[in-house]
């Protein structure tokens, strides 16, 4: 499955590369730049999946602009005033292991991106493992449906965003092997409507691959019957990326990810360790701390290689912080520069973990 995921990645970039009209004049060398620039109306976008916890797969993605990233630009130039393009997609996965899902979103601004809406309904039936205290994958299935609903309001002229997010899911699990007892009564129908505040912080000068500049995200969430939810239980998120430029050639970026719940929270619904490398999931309890660097040597003007590491830690109900095992991943990759005059790249990312090795088809940076 990994030789067939390459042979189509590889088939897709080759046709492309001869393609007409993806020649960058600057320099002669293959550039999406004016395709995706001028490109309104519908735009089809493939999607390879690597996950370890769920196997190889993909799908594909339908998006419609209902303005082109061109005609943005010049409506910036003319009002003074830049805002993302308003998308709506649609789309859907699988995988080897019998997961798939299906969605679609939509995403605007208005008032000069002072507002920024974000709307998403999907469908899932999701296959993978749990492993608590017994350290021991379990398998399990969580089958349903969700949506959320998000508005971020600008405040003044900072780089600041405000405003409130609402997640509901339906979704019915079964343990499909041996099963969790340390979880004991598990309700298999569950119903979860939480919603809270959302803090956002860009001052990125690149929102796809970025060379200077952070992103920061707050979020604080309260599940409540009233909202929906059969438990009540809170969620508290911080995560954070820097770009630091330490000269023409080299970048080094941080991360670092911090995530609490508190009340009854659905074993699934707990925050889990987040590094290439490592399977999703595979280190989950109460509370999550987890930190990466990554290093960015761009030795030519259209590529770079780089090489990355973090660690992180996941206790609270199961053990202390003290007696938790330390969960790390490393790797590295490489990225070209596939559309210039966004800043866009793409590459592979090829990790490994002290559970897993596996490798990633990115676009843009891996944190998101």
């Amino acid at each position: 499955m990994r030789r067939a995921v390459l042979a189509l990645l590889c088939s897709l970039l080759a046709g492309l590369a001869h393609a007409e009209g993806f020649r960058d004049p600057q320099d002669g060398a293959f550039d999406a730049s004016d395709y995706l620039l001028e490109r309104k109306g519908f735009l089809p976008v493939p999607i390879l999946i690597t996950e370890p916890a769920v196997g190889y797969g993909g799908g594909a993605m339908l998006l419609f602009f209902s303005e082109s990233m061109a005609e943005a630009n010049a409506h910036a130039k003319e009002t003074g005033i830049m805002q993302p393009p308003n998308i709506t997609g649609v789309g859907g996965m699988a995988t080897e292991n019998g997961t798939w899902g299906a969605g679609l979103f939509h995403f605007r601004t208005w008032g000069g991106d002072r507002y920024r809406y974000l709307g998403g309904l999907g469908k899932i039936n999701l296959n993978t493992n749990y492993y608590g205290v017994s350290d021991q994958p379990r398998a399990y299935e969580l089958d349903g449906w969700g949506l959320v609903q998000q508005l971020l309001v600008k405040l003044g002229d900072s780089r600041w965003f405000v405003g409130p997010r609402y997640t509901y899911f339906d979704l019915d699990t079964r343990f499909t092997g041996a099963i969790a007892n340390e979880l004991g009564n598990i309700s298999r129908d569950l119903a979860v409507g939480k919603a809270g505040l959302v803090i956002d912080y860009d001052s990125r000068d690149n929102m796809f691959y970025p060379t200077r500049g952070s992103y920061m995200e707050i979020e604080a969430q309260a599940a409540r019957d009233w909202l929906g939810s059969s438990r009540d239980f809170d969620t508290y998120e911080l995560r954070a990326f820097t770009w630091l430029p330490l000269d023409k050639t080299w970048n080094l970026g941080l991360r670092i990810d911090g995530r609490a719940t508190d009340g009854d929270v659905p074993f699934y619904a707990q925050p889990f360790v987040s590094l290439r490398g490592l399977p999703k999931g595979r280190y989950q309890d109460q509370y999550t701390l987890t930190g990466e660097m990554e290093l960015r040597w761009t030795f030519v003007p259209r590529w770079s290689v780089l090489a990355f590491g973090g660690v992180g830690r996941a206790w609270g109900h199961w053990q202390d912080f003290s007696d938790a095992d330390d969960a790390w991943g490393a790797g590295v990759g490489f990225r070209y520069l596939i559309a210039r005059k966004l800043g866009l790249a793409v590459g592979i990312d090829v990790a490994r973990s002290q559970d897993d090795n596996a490798f990633y088809f990115q676009v843009g940076s891996a944190w998101h």
